[in-house]
């Protein structure tokens, strides 16, 4: 695995790059030696925050996770990457991909799915009227909900609008 290591409000000292290389190294058995791994470690106010991402193969693996010490959120993102891995690995095995970006060992390994299976217990059906995104922000939050789809009157096509950290927006647009 090939690491890029970077710091927002912090600086990578050798013992933080040290510490994420063998925790999140650990994951390297499940992938091939060329893996890009990008690493953002940042400090805002008390909270050590760290952000992994893994591109594999059209998916992107990705944590975030913050703590009061930085050491901690390396454990507690290196935790949920494994856990993706096993949730993406039924994935892959269930739909019969290729999955080219990964070890054969890893693939052999036996993991039963059934504690992370993902299960769809309700589907909602719901008219869009078209609006623009300022229009669609208002009615999220009216709403009380973290994200909403809709159809985008500039556009004519369906859009999501989501809540972001801090008090932002972000918008959602199809690339077709």
């Amino acid at each position: 695995m090939r690491f890029t290591i970077t710091g927002r409000n912090l600086e990578v000292t050798p013992g933080l790059r040290s510490a994420v290389e063998e925790k999140i190294g650990k994951l390297d058995r499940y992938f091939n030696p060329d893996t890009e791994v990008t690493v953002t470690m940042s400090v805002q106010k008390e909270r050590q925050n760290i952000e992994v991402t893994i591109p594999v193969k059209g998916t992107i693996l990705r944590a975030e996770e913050s703590s009061s010490d930085m050491y901690v959120s390396i454990d507690l993102v290196e935790e949920v990457i494994e856990r993706q891995l096993k949730k993406y690995k039924n994935k892959l095995i269930d739909r019969k991909q290729a999955a080219a970006a990964f070890t054969p060992q890893f693939l052999e390994e036996e993991h039963s799915g059934t504690e992370d299976e993902i299960r769809i217990v309700k589907t909602k059906r719901f008219g869009m009227k078209p609006m623009d995104p300022e229009e669609a922000c208002f009615q999220m939050e009216l709403l009380g909900h973290n994200f909403y789809v809709f159809l985008n009157a500039e556009t004519d096509e369906v859009n999501v609008v989501y809540k972001r950290k801090g008090n932002t927006y972000g918008l959602i647009e199809p690339e077709f």
